[in-house]
């Protein structure tokens, strides 16, 4: 996976090879800088994922290696390796390898499930360091599961969020029963097994909010992301959180369990 990002490579290593980089446009993230280092990816719920630093070159080059990366048994160690080039106008790309080391045949399936959601944390990473490089970062995770298609839920999503008619560049801002948010859309993006939209956001602070989901077979997740930055970025974080994940389980509280 390859993508063109504004910022130098220090301020791209920043995003993608620190702890605080990378809680602000991924998810909250520990990281120890050095080769051999641990890392962690806190998912919430109680889910996060291990692994150690392989590869660390700054500001060029970062790898990690994580052994218990699948929601299954895992078949062998991931490996991750990230590399930033530089290009003119202080720009970078960013080219992300994954290589699955194991002797079974049947996990390509299971590696596409795991690559699926990477572009769309791409284009947040892309908004981050074109508005927001450097700046501290925290986060509101809400998801809940769905089944049947995709297409009724992610509009149950949007209409109740206001947000089903709306295009590139208009203003935004949410209605009915939902946590006041405002702001302007930044990307709109649907197919078969992904939907979301990203607003950048003014109110209740400055960030980027991410609505939408994904499906898997008969079932999937819809999910709201609300990354907030600068100096109050933790409090606006901790005053939305408990908002936005009864809103979300209170408007899918028909669906079924998650297992």
């Amino acid at each position: 996976m390859e993508l063109l990002v504004p910022g130098t490579p220090e301020q791209v290593w920043e995003a993608i090879a620190t702890g605080p980089g990378n809680s602000a446009w991924f998810t909250p993230t520990t990281i120890e800088e050095k080769q051999g280092g641990d890392i962690e990816f806190d998912f919430g719920g109680g889910l996060t994922q291990h692994g150690t630093v392989t590869g660390w070159e700054p500001p060029y080059r970062f790898a990690y290696e994580e052994r218990d990366w699948s929601s299954t048994v895992s078949p062998g160690p991931l490996a991750t390796e990230i590399t930033v080039t530089a290009r003119s106008g202080d720009r970078c790309v960013i080219r992300m390898v994954h290589s699955l080391f194991t002797e079974k045949d049947d996990w390509d399936d299971e590696l596409e499930t795991f690559e699926q959601g990477w572009p769309g944390f791409f284009e947040v990473l892309r908004r981050y360091l074109q508005h927001f490089a450097g700046a501290p970062g925290a986060a509101v995770h809400a998801m809940v599961p769905f089944t049947g298609d995709i297409r009724p839920a992610y509009r149950r999503l949007t209409d109740a969020l206001g947000l089903s008619a709306t295009d590139v560049g208009d203003r935004c801002q949410t209605t009915g029963a939902a946590p006041t948010l405002a702001g302007v859309v930044d990307l709109v993006h649907q197919d078969t097994a992904l939907r979301d939209v990203i607003v950048r956001l003014e109110q209740p602070a400055a960030g980027l909010a991410v609505f939408g989901g994904f499906t898997a077979g008969d079932h999937g997740r819809m999910m709201i992301t609300i990354y907030f930055y600068g100096a109050g970025a933790a409090d606006a974080a901790a005053a939305e959180q408990p908002k936005w994940s009864a809103w979300l389980a209170d408007l899918f509280a028909d669906q079924a369990v998650a297992t």
